[in-house]
């Protein structure tokens, strides 16, 4: 009995070692983050295990775990809320009920999830178009695009590119009462990186060039190059999102061959023929030095992969991979970064290159900032942080759409 119950304290021991995660001091309310990181963590261990026993698919598990948190869509006093399809694709619709003297400017919101999960029908989301349509008067556009590992790259892309050019079209903007110079695309994290994606696509076909006046991407992921950067570094361990569980869940998106998961890890995952690209993201003359701190730059290996992954040197995955004559052409954009996330510098780097291309470019860094942390600003988790990037989200719309 004795020898039971020391084996079972020794395992709450380690498995306590392996989620505690020291954070940084100047988190807000760090005992919510703390909480929240450990049952990252712990749901992280869990779908590893069951993965690797044949049960369930890492993936698999926070999907149906973030399933439980959909809500019902429903209209209220101030908007109306509809379920609807934009060209197959399911879209959340949010119609403000107030009449408007004049026509109304509109959001389409790209969720994130790393590609593999998430829906615009999450509590958070719903209650940030929500907010957003009320507050600007605005029509909302949340796009439930299909995830990953069942759809894999470009499908994602194609689902947004599909609903945002149907959006665009004279007709429907005249059907929802649309001003077609007052019209953004924004999103988070990995929804982030789709609306950066599908704002460069936009902007170069003549047809829909002119009908995007803003983007917004709050802390994105723009490249798949260099994933060593000094964000990365610094904040291996999270909070909230860990390098190894963006790595897995990233490449997920891409291919289920861990074999391209293990290389990334280790930043030897770019095929032959991409030394050209690294400039473009070569954070040590990029990224402000305040960022670069102490750390040493060196260049993603070449060709150290069996398998070779083309789409690796593809602007549609990475639009950091765009040149600088293709940026120049890019309307007027806001980005958020957060300290403590492992993304940060992908968004530091773009304020960087949008501003060398004379692109009119807002950015706000959030000093005590994590990573999704728009997706825990309502019950039961209710951040401050969140809350107060989505007031800076909002603000800004306000102001400039």
């Amino acid at each position: 009995m004795g020898c039971k119950t020391l084996c079972f304290g020794l395992t709450l021991i380690l498995f306590a070692y392996y989620i505690y995660t020291p954070l940084p001091e100047n988190i807000e309310e760090p005992w919510k983050v703390g909480v929240i990181d450990a049952l990252i963590k712990t749901t992280s261990l869990t779908a590893t295990l069951l993965e690797n026993m044949g049960l369930i698919s890492y993936a698999e598990l926070f999907t149906m775990l973030l399933k439980l948190d959909h809500t019902v869509l429903i209209s209220d006093e101030n908007i109306t809320v509809m379920d609807t399809k934009f060209t197959d694709i399911p879209v959340c619709l949010y119609l403000p009920k107030k009449k408007s003297e004049s026509q109304r400017r509109a959001v389409i919101f790209i969720h994130g999830g790393a590609f593999v999960m998430g829906s615009c029908r999450q509590t958070a989301y719903d209650f940030l178009n929500r907010w957003t349509a009320n507050k600007l008067g605005a029509v909302v556009v949340g796009i439930d695009y299909r995830l990953a590992p069942q759809y894999q790259f470009p499908v994602a892309l194609e689902d947004v590119l599909s609903v945002v050019r149907f959006f665009l079209q004279d007709n429907i903007l005249a059907k929802y009462g649309v001003d077609p110079s007052r019209i953004c695309i924004s999103g988070d994290s990995s929804g982030g990186t789709l609306a950066a994606e599908v704002t460069q696509l936009v902007q170069n076909d003549p047809e829909f060039k002119n009908k995007i006046k803003a983007q917004v991407l709050i802390y994105p992921g723009l490249q798949a190059v260099d994933v060593l950067m000094p964000s990365h570094r610094q904040n291996e361990h999270g909070p909230i999102l860990s390098r190894d569980m963006a790595i897995k869940m990233g490449c997920l998106y891409l291919t289920k061959d861990k074999a391209l998961a293990q290389a990334v890890r280790e930043n030897q995952h770019m095929p032959h023929g991409s030394r050209h690209l690294f400039k473009l993201v070569n954070w040590s003359t990029l990224l402000p030095e305040k960022y670069r701190r102490n750390h040493i730059y060196t260049e993603p290996i070449i060709g150290k992969l069996n398998s070779s992954y083309p789409v690796l040197l593809d602007s549609r995955l990475s639009p950091l991979l765009v040149t600088d004559s293709q940026l120049e052409k890019l309307p007027l954009t806001y980005i958020i970064t957060c300290e403590h996330d492992i993304l940060r510098d992908d968004g530091l780097i773009y304020v960087s290159r949008l501003r060398n291309a004379a692109v009119n470019v807002s950015h706000d860094h959030i000093e005590d900032g994590i990573h999704g942390a728009l997706f825990f600003m309502t019950s039961p988790f209710y951040l401050n942080v969140g809350i107060r990037i989505s007031d800076k989200y909002i603000n800004w719309l306000e102001e400039n759409l």
